[in-house]
């Protein structure tokens, strides 16, 4: 018999973990298991499953007041009625993240009395989101990392955590998390789910497009993308969407306005044109690029190749290793692009390093390590360049300018040519295949359901907190610094 699945999150709305539920839903039922999704809110379409609302998992700033063991007591009633009895595993997304000061209280009490729970962390608030953390720590907390750990992160058999990438399987592995309870679980990769088909050959009347399909906040490292812009002849250079938080429109208008007053050929929000559509600009487009500083899963490098269009941009090896782990070429990464250090004032950008960390660590409630200014310029800086994406966008505006229209400059570049070395033709074909089979449904609900099983063989015991303090040293680290997440 399959097991009763709730799987839980706050709301519905269209996004990546909401994207993630549906590949779960998806690969479920195709094996007989039928779940229930309890979220804070209707969905914005049609669930191919129960769905329950329970309006207590909304975020903080717009839940009603209720108090832990009422939101338990609700998320159970409304598991129930959908399943026709108690869930024997809780499926829950992101718990961890801030958004709700309820949620992660009422979970522990769960994790207390002994139910089964696997907890799937796609972003923590460790990684990058200072204030979220600090609202958990003031509050869950009590201004203790040891005691808002015993809140989040219940250590128990029957608490078992599944993660995106090794960076995250090692960051909590580092924390107390035991082998047997720490699953790596990928993400589905499924662009046909969308609708869309393997995309048509770009036309070959126009210049090449290189197409950024990316939602321009600032980790995506806007200024990167714009650099190539200014350097790449006879190409053309566009986005997707704009941001959707109006805390990112600011930097990102000034990079528009940046962007027109050097006359680049770039085009932004292209997927927001009427009748645009993910599939018709995969089509138009010679390559999709990726210039982002930080993910959480990675889709951006391996979705194009199932419309058969290759992948150019930065490398993030935390995350692509895996990838590559899986029979997937890309070849047409770097992982730094270097320019003169001589081009900036080393003064400036170690004033820079220094503010960035002292303001980082005083948001984490933690001492900054005397050496960290030298162990975070250490990795930015190689054989006299620094990385440009380690920079911040006064500092990378200065280097766009310098290398616009001038020729000779550019050769300083490392690499100085988007996209070198980058597949083509038979080996395209053989990426597509590989992440339909190691990154499709079928694989996916295969690694879901060894995950539940291990779930439900585990015994009961009562749940301890992992170190916290452990898995903020991992995301800390200065060697991790961008100016771009700061």
């Amino acid at each position: 018999m399959e097991p009763r699945v709730a799987i839980v999150h706050y709301h519905l709305q269209t996004g990546g973990v909401t994207r993630v539920i549906q590949h779960a839903v998806h690969a479920l039922s195709a094996r007989g298991v039928r779940p229930v999704v309890l979220a804070g809110s209707r969905p914005e379409h049609p669930w191919p499953c129960p769905v329950q609302v329970v309006p207590a998992l909304q975020y903080e700033e717009v839940r009603p007041a209720t108090t832990p063991k009422a939101l338990l007591d609700d998320l159970r009633a409304a598991a129930r009625e959908a399943l026709g009895g108690a869930p024997d595993l809780w499926h829950v997304h992101n718990h961890s993240l801030g958004k709700n000061l309820v949620f992660p209280v009422a979970l522990r009490m769960l994790a207390q009395d002994g139910e089964r729970i696997l907890l799937q962390v796609h972003d923590l608030a460790e990684d990058g989101r200072p204030a979220l953390y600090r609202r958990m720590l003031d509050t869950l907390g009590e201004g203790r990392i040891d005691r808002l750990a015993s809140v989040l992160y219940p250590d128990a058999p029957q608490v078992h955590f599944a993660v995106l990438n090794r960076r995250e399987l090692q960051a909590f592995a580092a924390a107390g998390v035991p082998t047997g309870r720490n699953h790596l679980l990928p993400n589905a990769v499924d662009l046909d789910m969308e609708g869309n088909l393997p995309a048509r050959a770009a036309p070959a009347s126009q210049a090449p497009l290189w197409l950024y399909p990316t939602r321009a906040i600032r980790r995506k490292n806007l200024g990167e993308f714009l650099l190539w812009a200014s350097i790449t002849p006879e190409a053309r250079f566009g986005t997707t969407r704009g941001p959707a938080n109006p805390a990112e429109w600011p930097r990102y208008q000034e990079w528009r306005r940046f962007a027109a007053e050097l006359r680049l050929p770039v085009s932004f929000e292209l997927g927001e044109q009427p009748g645009a559509t993910l599939a018709g600009l995969l089509a138009a487009c010679h390559a999709t690029v990726t210039t982002s500083v930080a993910e959480g899963f990675g889709l951006a490098f391996l979705e194009p190749w199932l419309a058969l269009r290759p992948v150019a941009g930065r490398d993030l090896p935390e995350l692509t290793d895996d990838f590559r782990a899986e029979g997937v070429r890309l070849d047409g990464l770097y992982r730094r692009l270097d320019v003169p250090l001589a081009w900036l004032d080393r003064d400036a950008l170690r004033a820079a390093a220094g503010a960035a960390l002292t303001r980082l660590h005083e948001a984490y409630a933690r001492p900054l390590p005397p050496d960290a200014v030298d162990r975070a310029l250490a990795a930015w800086i190689r054989d006299g360049h620094v990385d440009f994406g380690r920079l911040d966008e006064p500092l990378q505006r200065a280097v766009i300018r310098r290398v616009h229209g001038a020729t000779d400059e550019r050769s300083a570049l490392h690499p100085g040519t988007l996209g070198a070395g980058m597949p083509t033709g038979a080996v395209v074909a053989a990426n597509r295949q590989r992440i339909r089979h190691n990154f499709g449904l079928k694989t996916y609900g295969e690694r879901l359901l060894r995950c539940y099983r291990a779930l439900l063989d585990a015994p009961v015991a009562p749940p301890r907190p992992l170190d916290g303090e452990a898995l903020l040293d991992h995301y800390l680290a200065p060697e991790r610094l961008y100016l771009l997440r700061t």
